[in-house]
């Protein structure tokens, strides 16, 4: 299969790039570092893909942090939905239009109450942050492009995603790289965040392995969650990254890494992306756990 991926040098293109090319997929990066396009830069996004024959378009291509999209809301709504829009008109130009799956967001069904979890598909999408909204918008785009002239076009919407290479500014990698840096220095004390809400955490290694799974067995129009259907509290992690530490960490809180709306409890149903494609979660968190801290003790040296 010859997949095209926007994104392609991020930390999820990156695994979904690796991930592809060990399943025999010829890749085709439309990544801005390999010469790829801006994403609200229509004309280009559509030179871009027109360029490659390709069977299937992952559009991984965001601004994905959403304390960025409090600071600059304006940027995050154009690259997240002007992007998206360009991405699927430029392929449905095309003579054989490939499929599209469009990355979304767990983000986008906001603080959910205790008694509707798990999250299923058919949840009111209620966003309550900017790059929440940003991907209601461009789920609602992708939504449109089918029931409007039948595109081929998968949306899946991930659940949060952690592993080796993904940005300290993600609670993850930023607890790894703060314990690793403690441990180079040797103080004990780790600035951390709300270590009591619970999310699900999926190793995106497993995420892309469910997206290429969705471009071979996916149902054209549906939205998936890609999840594990287990909440973690984040204090999981950091007492997990702090076991295989090196030194004795002391957690201390940081206001600045508390975030101005915070859903108390997240956890998927991943139901329908089991019955679909057969994807099943691989990795055990404790291997994520010693990946991420085993990469951030790499940056230290």
């Amino acid at each position: 299969m010859r997949a095209a991926i926007t994104g392609a040098s991020g930390f999820v293109g990156s695994a979904l790039t690796y991930h592809l090319l060990a399943a025999g997929d010829e890749v085709v990066s439309l990544a801005r570092v390999d010469g790829g396009p801006d994403l609200v830069d229509r004309r280009a996004v559509f030179e871009a893909v027109g360029d490659h024959r390709v069977e299937v378009v992952y559009h991984l291509g965001a601004q994905s942090h959403v304390p960025t999209s409090w600071d600059d809301p304006i940027t995050t709504l154009r690259v997240n939905v002007e992007g998206t829009q360009n991405v699927i008109d430029a392929a449905h130009a095309l003579d054989v239009a490939p499929r599209v799956i469009v990355a979304s967001s767990a983000e986008v069904y906001g603080a959910v109450e205790p008694k509707r979890l798990p999250i299923d598909e058919a949840h009111p999408l209620r966003p309550n942050n900017p790059y929440a909204a940003s991907k209601v918008a461009a789920d609602a785009v992708a939504l449109q492009a089918w029931l409007g002239r039948q595109q081929d076009v998968i949306r899946a919407r991930a659940f949060n995603h952690i592993g080796p290479g993904q940005n300290p500014k993600f609670v993850c990698a930023g607890l790894a790289k703060r314990i690793a840096q403690a441990e180079s220095t040797g103080v004990s004390e780790i600035e951390v965040g709300n270590l009591d809400v619970r999310r699900d955490f999926c190793d995106v290694r497993d995420v892309v392995a469910a997206y290429r799974l969705l471009a071979t067995s996916g149902r054209s129009g549906e939205a998936y969650n890609v999840c594990t259907g287990i909440d973690r509290p984040i204090r999981e992690l950091a007492e997990g990254l702090a076991n295989l530490s090196t030194i004795d960490c002391q957690f201390v809180t940081n206001p600045d890494l508390l975030r101005p709306v915070d859903s108390p409890v997240v956890r998927g149903n991943n139901a329908k992306l089991v019955e679909h494609t057969e994807w099943q979660p691989k990795i055990p968190l404790a291997d994520t756990l010693a990946d991420v801290l085993a990469l951030a003790r790499e940056a230290q040296q």
